[in-house]
């Protein structure tokens, strides 16, 4: 013990200081942030995440290619070394995405991101914004961290390098920030998503085991939409996490919109919504789990919605809600039998936090502001 009157050590201090900040962060943030030295070992991220995902050491080790966007420009065609879409699809074999500095990208056509890619925005304030935004089509092992999109917008049919390097034409896109097509273990953390043409957040057509974590929701109409439509049977095999996300303010609807497939809704901070907040048809089964309602008025206080077509005999909604809390007279209507448990594995399982804990775990939703030479 210091003697009376004594300073602490700072290497003491700093420690005290990191333990009072994190004392309070999710069970994700705690595994990195807080670290003076996290800049220096960015990869330790890919064993923090949790949930259907799991963990995801083979987007780390010696076999990974650090890559630094220094050039904000995008050509769909020929992309120039240096560039956001030089690494996330041409560069071969791992590659793990950071930014030299804050840039604000506009995306000519939609980014095909190819498997075991990660791009970590931490240390950078990077926007993509006005133009495409990023598809994860048949791919795995993607994680993406610490982006800012918003104003996506549908472009005009054009053509577009691929993973692979073949280049295609591809049809007018819809305006998704971030679409998933038959991917899996994928990772959408810590992402502020807002004001697009059409979704923030697809998963679709087979896509599977996927966390969707710490990401804050706001300014838009359809959020996030798993499962692509009622006849799409692949989705019924679809496994989505939905963790520590802050949904709102000005959100609409779709926190999530579910067919077919098995969501475990937890610990999210659902800061008001004016249609509904967790919606769906085709016998999807929900576990709403730990997660904080509040009802924008009492006009728009159910924070379910049971689709017309989900009526339909045989496609049954499971909808169960477990240590919700609920403010301003949200109301949750549960709906057919019990949802079984995630059945998580060891790398996937975590311990849902209790209700009044909510805010304070979702605090930091979002793209973080993180210095590389700082506690973030």
């Amino acid at each position: 013990m210091a003697p009376k009157g004594s300073l602490l050590p700072f290497s003491l201090l700093f420690l005290l200081l990191v333990q009072f900040a994190t004392a309070n962060e999710n069970v994700i943030d705690r595994c990195w942030r807080g670290r003076g030295n996290w800049a220096a070992d960015r990869q330790r991220l890919a064993v923090c995440s949790v949930g259907f995902t799991g963990k995801m050491r083979q987007n780390r080790g010696r076999g990974v290619t650090p890559y630094t966007v220094t050039d904000p420009s995008d050509d769909p065609v020929s992309p120039r070394p240096g560039t956001l879409r030089y690494g996330a699809t041409v560069l071969p074999g791992k590659v793990w995405i950071t930014f030299q500095h804050n840039m604000h990208i506009r995306l000519a056509q939609p980014l095909f991101v190819k498997s075991f890619t990660a791009i970590d925005g931490r240390g950078a304030d990077v926007r993509i914004a006005g133009g495409s935004g990023l598809v994860l089509y048949e791919v795995n092992n993607v994680i993406v961290h610490g982006l800012q999109v918003d104003d996506v917008r549908a472009q005009p049919a054009g053509r577009v390098v691929r993973p692979g390097g073949a280049v295609q034409r591809v049809d007018v896109g819809d305006g998704d920030a971030i679409r998933l097509v038959a991917s899996s273990k994928v990772w959408i953390d810590h992402n502020t998503l807002s004001r697009c043409e059409d979704g923030l957040l697809d998963v679709t057509l087979g896509s599977t085991d996927v966390t969707v974590s710490n990401n804050w929701f706001r300014d838009h109409d359809k959020v996030m939409l798993l499962g692509h439509d009622d006849g799409e049977v692949t989705d019924r095999r679809m496994r989505v996490t939905v963790a520590f996300n802050r949904f709102g303010p000005n959100v609409n609807q779709r926190m999530p919109r579910i067919r077919h497939g098995y969501a475990h809704v937890v610990n999210n901070f659902y800061d008001g919504w004016r249609d509904y907040a967790i919606g769906g048809s085709m016998g999807p089964s929900v576990k709403s789990q730990g997660n904080l309602f509040v009802a924008s008025r009492p006009d728009s206080a159910n924070v379910t919605r049971k689709m017309p077509d989900a009526d339909v005999a045989g496609q049954e909604l499971h909808w169960h809600s477990v240590g919700d809390s609920f403010e301003n007279g949200a109301t949750f209507k549960q709906m057919g039998n019990r949802v079984r448990r995630p059945n998580y594995n060891r790398h996937q399982a975590f311990p849902a936090a209790n209700s009044s804990e909510v805010r304070s775990l979702t605090k930091d939703a979002g793209a973080l502001r993180c210095s590389a030479t700082s506690a973030c």
